[in-house]
């Protein structure tokens, strides 16, 4: 009879135990799902597809996405550039920030953002570097602290592009986005990886919003755009 007692009380204690695991589980997960579809929602009227499309602003906003080796803009990176390009040819935009990383001497993101920009019609004088634009949050942060951005069209990866959007906006720019392919190019196996960090991404995004917002790495003086 104690032994049966025992026997229930055990099987009880071990499915409260997994309850709360799955419990857990189910929160851990559905953070960055709840996230994710909060600023995908929260900015669905403000991105587009195509250049055509996008209202005329004075600034545009390109994202660094990495160097190859070589240190040429990555695939991501140059379609951003190119995209960009498009809109300053379309008169869509009248500058373009470069954002990106210039952590060390020997990788210098924005340079070569520049120089493809440049070989795609862009005047060098009609591009702005900011060499410390270590992430999307930071890159928004200094855009509108340092550079004086009020608004502007933001320029990235269609997955990227409602994070974007949503810290910009948040951040004191007025922002809508142009987003360029990335399931059309590289299918759901490649995007994967991407996709993934982007919906913890999201978490993170808010966080840093709505609660620490933390200072960029290196702020600096206010530099203005011309």
């Amino acid at each position: 009879m104690l032994r049966s007692r025992i026997s229930k009380r055990s099987t009880k204690t071990l499915r409260l135990f997994q309850l709360l695991v799955l419990g857990v589980i189910v929160s851990v997960l559905a953070k960055p799902l709840v996230a994710t579809a909060y600023i995908n929602i929260s900015t669905h009227d403000r991105r587009y597809l195509e250049p055509v499309q996008v209202p005329q602003e004075r600034v545009g906003i390109v994202f660094g996405a990495g160097l190859l080796q070589n240190g040429q803009p990555t695939p991501f990176l140059a379609n951003r550039i190119t995209a960009a390009a498009k809109l300053y040819h379309l008169d869509r935009v009248q500058k373009l920030l470069m954002t990106g990383d210039n952590s060390r001497t020997d990788y210098n993101e924005v340079r070569s953002m520049q120089e493809y920009a440049h070989n795609l019609g862009v005047p060098m004088q009609d591009i702005t570097l900011d060499y410390a634009g270590f992430s999307t949050y930071e890159s928004c942060y200094r855009a509108h602290k340092v550079f004086g951005v009020h608004q502007a069209i933001v320029i990235t990866q269609n997955y990227h592009l409602p994070r974007t959007v949503y810290t910009c906006d948040r951040l004191g720019i007025k922002t809508v986005g142009l987003g360029t392919p990335d399931l059309e190019l590289y299918g759901w196996r490649g995007m994967m990886p991407d996709l993934r960090r982007e919906m913890l991404a999201n978490v993170k995004a808010l966080l840093e919003i709505h609660v620490t917002r933390p200072r960029p790495t290196f702020l600096g003086d206010f530099e203005g755009m011309e």
